[in-house]
């Protein structure tokens, strides 16, 4: 964990004693004490940063070296600042008030002192204090503070209000929600820093106000923004930046606040703020400021009547609409264009909001988020900005009664198809449906039937997104989508593999180490075998539910079985296939659960070739065939004739052996009359002739050398499947009872062929003694075999008029006397 050097220093400074620490104390405030800091000075507070971070207890400083630390939190040296704020951190609790944050001190804050602040706030009450204050100071004039003061109050409010939103009053409220007002639509419209339009000599008198310019290069015609730029900028210009920042978040968070605004009130602020939309002038504040009002910052003179928070919206609303404009300029450099998407964003995101809260913005705000989608929906370079427009027409589609069918049909369709390899729109994407699957499934058909699609980013990155369609492939299991989703899931391996053979087929050319081509980009590249990658590629179910020559498609991707994506693919399809049948029985009936049992039984020997897949699918196969049964008996005789047929092959015994023991359970032990009336003895029969068949050929003594030997418990399996069946027609009984006395001589007279394990053998053979003491006994067998429905209920026990304990002491007596 640590190397050789940091453990040495980390058991030097454990192993320190006190009068030594005390003695390093005295010398690191001579040390503090000098104006300039010296290296040395740098050295020591690294040196007692480790000595307190190593031990487990709180160690205690000298008040004389609290006070200095405390001090030099606002020195002009960064790095004194970090040291000397790691340094508190690990001694609180701070004795008395030595730190403290007032009017007086003002100027000492900085986000490390607000650290130690907002650490030391044990209390709602503490923080609610602490916040209080820092508000107050937000209200003194910028010339009374340093400039750097402000740019650091923002960020800690943020932190409290998103970490403690219930430590803000009202008043907090107003007071935050005007000055936010404030500082996003009056900021300054000329650039800082001393900007000059002067020659080469001119000098500092004849230094003009040189106005904001817009990312083209062309001056600024309307207020400042985030998007605006210039030599320098402004302490309001700075706060602007600052606040737009936090706008969103402040916006979300002040409804945990109680506002106890009256029902008329509400009603009548709706109604003017409806009125806006109707009545546009220019605002009395930006006239005084100079600017010239643009259509899009115009507002009617009555938003100066809101509330603050009300006005906040709507000066909100004003500031991201003048983004949206100002992202279709032309930029210079491309940085400014991926500072134009991340304003467009947070923009379209605030607007979102401010819609939630005030319905009467919806019919404002939707011809330019329309006319917004249609300019970049075209560019899938702005596909994280499109995402914000998709939860826009998500929210407010349906109110403003638009056609949404395009914005679907990109967000499902183009996305995942062609920026499947995108990682950061896939988080995006996921995140986006796994916050809205509710209003997705009710209102949005596409997302139901667009699952192919979408798991093209599971079999592109799994171990990144796994946790994601954990979440939502539960909404993706319906009756109708349910048999083609199990074979989608079950090919992802496959997916995966084409989704690598169609990125490397585009950008780079494959070959192996000989320079050959691969076998599995010819296939991809051919036209013979395109239509069954166009089938794994698919955009939406519905087309079939799986591929009619998968063996072919399995040979040709053969290779692929290695390849890191598709190996980590594989090993997330179990996992979703647990969820995918825990979920289906919630919503099949018998027909589809039915026809779910055929497709495991077809789908078992038809599995990609990935080390481990096969048979982790077999055991998930077989682990949801005995609930898919147990649940609903009658199953069994509905598809008999396949479970038989499986039951049958003998090759099965060996290649599918986890799978081939529960089909053989699941027939001895629900292939009954009392499970099903449409059991009959030629049913019974049936299958009895068929097992007893594979039972003695995998037993036989005459299996060629070298061959696979059947596991044990396919064998007992086999034996208990064949008992049962009999103990329910007991014409059966002899042929069973004939083979287990076989079975019994045949062991004594040494080793046999098909099992090559001693221990196996007698716990073989111990079975099939039990099994026949308790067929020479027709009526006991059947209770015990074959038990009715209300002995294996948990009550059975505690009834004493049931005859169990009775059959069962006279089982033991039997099998004892039989060993005896």
């Amino acid at each position: 964990m640590y190397s050789h050097g940091s453990e040495s220093l980390i058991k030097q400074a454990r192993e320190i004693q006190e009068p030594e620490l005390q003695k390093f104390y005295s010398r690191l405030v001579k040390l503090l004490q000098t104006k300039d800091l010296s290296h040395e000075a740098v050295d020591s507070l690294q040196r007692l940063h480790v000595i307190l971070f190593a031990t487990k207890f709180t160690r205690r400083l000298t008040s004389e070296l609290q006070r200095r630390l405390l001090s030099l939190l606002s020195a002009p040296t960064e790095l004194i600042q970090v040291l000397c704020s790691a340094v508190l951190r690990e001694t609180l609790p701070l004795s008395g008030q030595e730190l403290s944050y007032n009017q007086e001190n003002i100027s000492q804050l900085n986000s490390h002192v607000a650290a130690l602040l907002l650490s030391r706030a044990g209390s709602r009450t503490e923080l609610s204090s602490f916040c209080a204050q820092l508000l107050r100071s937000l209200e003194c004039r910028q010339s009374e503070g340093p400039s750097h003061m402000f740019m650091h109050i923002l960020p800690v409010l943020n932190a409290i209000l998103t970490q403690s939103p219930e430590c803000l009053t009202e008043d907090h409220v107003t007071l935050l929600s005007k000055k936010l007002v404030d500082w996003l639509r009056y900021a300054s419209i000329t650039q800082g820093g001393g900007a000059s339009v002067g020659g080469f000599f001119t000098g500092p008198r004849s230094r003009q106000p040189v106005p904001i310019a817009e990312l083209d290069g062309t001056v600024s015609g309307d207020f400042f923004t985030v998007l605006c730029v210039g030599q320098g900028f402004t302490e309001d210009q700075w706060m602007n930046v600052y606040s737009f920042s936090m706008l969103r978040n402040w916006l979300l968070t002040y409804h945990f606040v109680s506002t106890g605004i009256a029902t008329a009130d509400t009603a009548n602020r709706l109604q003017l703020s409806l009125s806006l939309s109707h009545s546009f002038s220019n605002d009395d504040r930006s006239e005084v400021d100079g600017s010239v009002v643009s259509m899009v910052s115009a507002t009617s003179s009555s938003s100066r009547l809101l509330p603050p928070k009300e006005r906040l919206r709507e000066k909100a609303f004003q500031y991201c609409q003048r983004l949206i404009e100002q992202s279709d300029r032309k930029t210079h450099r491309r940085i400014d264009t991926e500072l134009q998407k991340v304003c467009l964003v947070e923009a379209v995101c605030i607007l979102d909001c401010v819609c939630v809260q005030d319905a009467s913005l919806v019919y404002r705000t939707f011809p330019c988020i329309k006319a917004l989608f249609g300019r970049l929906s075209s560019d899938l370079s702005f596909a994280r900005v499109l995402l914000p427009i998709a939860q826009f027409y998500l929210n407010h589609g349906e109110m403003a009664a638009v056609d949404c069918e395009s914005v679907w049909k990109l967000v499902f369709g183009r996305f995942p198809a062609e920026l499947f390899n995108d990682p950061f729109l896939a988080h995006e994407l996921l995140r986006f449906l796994r916050l809205n699957l509710e209003s997705l499934q009710l209102r949005v058909p596409q997302f139901t039937r667009s699952f192919p699609n979408l798991l093209k980013f599971l079999a592109w990155n799994s171990p990144a997104v796994v946790s994601d369609f954990v979440d939502l492939l539960p909404s993706l299991v319906t009756a109708g989508t349910a048999v083609e989703l199990l074979h989608t899931l079950l090919d992802l391996p496959c997916l995966s593999a084409t989704l690598v053979l169609q990125h490397r087929s585009v950008c780079l050319p494959i070959s192996d180490a000989g320079g050959r081509s691969l076998i599995s980009l010819d296939a991809f590249r051919s036209p013979a075998f395109r239509g069954l990658f166009l089938f794994l590629l698919r955009e939406e179910s519905g087309s079939g539910d799986t591929i009619d020559r998968l063996s072919t498609l399995h040979e040709r991707l053969a290779e692929a079985a290695d390849w890191p994506r598709v190996v980590q693919c594989a090993k997330t399809v179990p996992v979703l296939l647990h969820i995918f049948f825990n979920t289906v029985v919630t919503v099949a009936d018998q027909k589809l659960l039915a026809h779910l049992i055929l497709v495991m039984l077809e789908r078992s020997s038809l599995l990609l070739n990935v080390p481990t897949y096969v048979r982790d699918v077999h055991r998930v196969f077989s682990c949801h065939l005995l609930r898919l049964c147990k649940q609903q008996p009658s199953l069994v005789v509905d598809q008999s004739h396949e479970l038989l047929e499986f039951a049958g092959a003998t090759a099965n015994v060996y290649s599918k052996e986890e799978m081939y023991t529960h089909v053989v359970w699941v027939l001895g032990e629900y292939l009954s009359v009392s499970c099903d009336s449409r059991c009959s003895v030629r049913l019974i029969t049936s299958c009895f002739e068929t097992l007893e068949a594979v039972l003695f050929e995998i037993t036989s003594s005459t299996q060629p050398s070298g061959s696979l030997h059947p596991a044990p418990r396919v064998i007992t399996t086999l034996m208990s499947a064949l008992a049962k069946l009999a103990s329910r027609s007991h014409d059966l009984i002899p042929r069973v009872s004939l083979f287990l006395s076989k079975l019994r001589s045949v062991t004594r007279n040494g080793p046999v062929a098909w099992c090559s394990d001693e221990d196996d053998l007698v716990a073989i053979v111990t079975r099939g003694e039990e099994l026949w003491s308790l067929l020479k006994t027709p009526g006991v067998a059947q209770s015990v075999l074959s038990p009715s429905a209300h002995v294996n209920t948990p009550q059975w026990h505690r009834d004493a008029n049931v005859s169990m304990p009775l059959q069962m002491r006279a089982l033991t007596s039997l099998t004892q006397s039989q060993t005896a």
